[in-house]
Order: structure tokens, then sequence, then C-alpha cells
């Protein structure tokens, strides 16, 4: 299985976590993703993914002047945003705690 395969179902949570503390426009959540580690992470991804967000309503969004160029559409996490963000941390509390102990009592198996 491709990393990216992986990493499509838990993108979302990881977005509302890099937007939990501060507003971030397209351009600026694609560096931090890259910066905490999505080194793969590209525009086609994350634009229509802050857009969908957007729609349930977990993020809102302002059009703020950039210093340089064209406006931002600069996102925040919404009261409905936080609380599905929390329930992503805790589903995958849960599911790495389920995957890590199944590797502790099976990974060996892979190097007999």
């Amino acid at each position: 299985m491709k990393q990216t395969q992986l990493l499509k179902g838990v993108l979302e949570g990881c977005v509302l976590l890099v937007v939990l503390e501060n507003e971030v426009y397209g351009y600026e959540m694609i560096q931090m993703l890259k910066k905490y580690g999505f080194k793969e992470i590209v525009a086609g991804t994350v634009y229509p993914l802050l857009q969908k967000l957007e729609k349930q309503g977990y993020l809102s969004s302002t059009i703020k002047p950039s210093p340089e160029g064209p406006d931002r559409k600069y996102y925040c996490i919404t009261t409905e945003g936080k609380a599905h963000c929390k329930d992503f941390v805790e589903q995958w509390k849960n599911l790495e705690s389920k995957v890590d102990n199944l590797i502790c009592l099976k990974g060996e198996k892979l190097y007999e």
C-alpha cells in the first residue's frame, strides 16, 4: 500500500490540527504540512480539502490583502471543526494503539 493512500484518510484531521491555533492561507498550509514531515503534499490535494472542510462547516475563511501579489484566503477552525478535530485525535490514538499492539505481537514474524 502506498503511503499516499494511508495519508488520504488522515489528512483532513492533520489540516484541522494545523489551523487549530492560527489562521492559515492555502500555500502556507502546504508549507506547514511539509515542515511537519508531509513532504509529498501538493496543492492539488490541499486546496480541494480546504474547500471541502469549509463546505462541511469545519473551517471558515476570510479574504485578506497580501503584502505581495493577489489577496489571500485565510482559513480558521470553527467550533464544529474543533469538535471534529478532537474526534479525529481520539480515533487516531485508538487506532494507533491497536496497530502498535499488533505490530509488537506479530511484526517480528516479518524478519524470520
